[in-house]
């Protein structure tokens, strides 16, 4: 690692992809200030996998503001001397908004998310988690919250391509695209030292694009 290392970083991927797992790692080996996505203080959240046309306004506003005001507080840290890991970014907002909402309440929150985005800090690098629908089925699957029991197939798919369509056609400022369908940093430490030796390369580029050596098999 050296100075021009990256400070301040963000874990991407689809519900199940793995980010919380990875930013804790991720967090742990750099001694980093942990930003996790605070889920479970939405109160519309169990209703919405429930009823997504019902409930995705009130679900999807909660969301933004509480983002908002956690990414905000990101101010207060200097970035030259501590690392800070997150497992989302602010635009992730965005892409359930355009998932789930109607074109009415599409309208209104447009309207409110530029005006929050402009104050926000912006990561030095996006690990975006690339999956498979059937390793997200698992992931969700083996973790149990009861939240996501009404999570199906068709709505992981959707996610998924919102998800490819914004990192890969969209300009982010640094990114690493990891193949993570046959990857389990947390099971296997040499998996998580290859990804972490990934991430500080002196050489690397604006978008990296990094698949395993060695893909292994669940």
């Amino acid at each position: 690692m050296n100075s021009e290392s990256p400070k301040y970083i963000a874990v991407e991927g689809a519900i199940g992809a793995g980010k919380t797992s990875l930013a804790r790692m991720l967090a742990t080996k750099l001694n980093a200030r942990l930003i996790l996505e605070q889920f479970e203080e939405n109160p519309f959240l169990g209703k919405f996998y429930e009823d997504r046309k019902k409930y995705a306004f009130q679900t999807q506003m909660f969301f933004l503001v509480n983002r908002y005001k956690q990414l905000l507080d990101l101010q207060q840290y200097d970035l030259f001397t501590e690392y800070i890991v997150a497992d989302y970014i602010f635009e992730k907002d965005r892409l359930f908004a355009e998932l789930n909402l109607s074109p009415e309440e599409l309208q209104i929150y447009n309207t409110l998310f530029p005006l929050l985005k402009k104050n926000i800090r912006k990561p030095d690098l996006v690990i975006f988690l690339h999956s498979s629908t059937d390793r997200l089925e698992r992931n969700i699957h083996q973790r149990n919250r009861e939240v996501e029991k009404h999570l199906n197939r068709d709505y992981l798919d959707s996610l998924s391509q919102v998800y490819s369509d914004y990192f890969f056609k969209d300009e982010q400022g640094r990114l690493l695209i990891v193949d993570s369908t046959d990857f389990d940093f947390v099971a296997n430490k040499s998996d998580f030292d290859e990804l972490l030796t990934e991430i500080f390369r002196d050489d690397s580029a604006l978008v990296e694009y990094y698949k395993p050596k060695k893909q292994k098999l669940l």
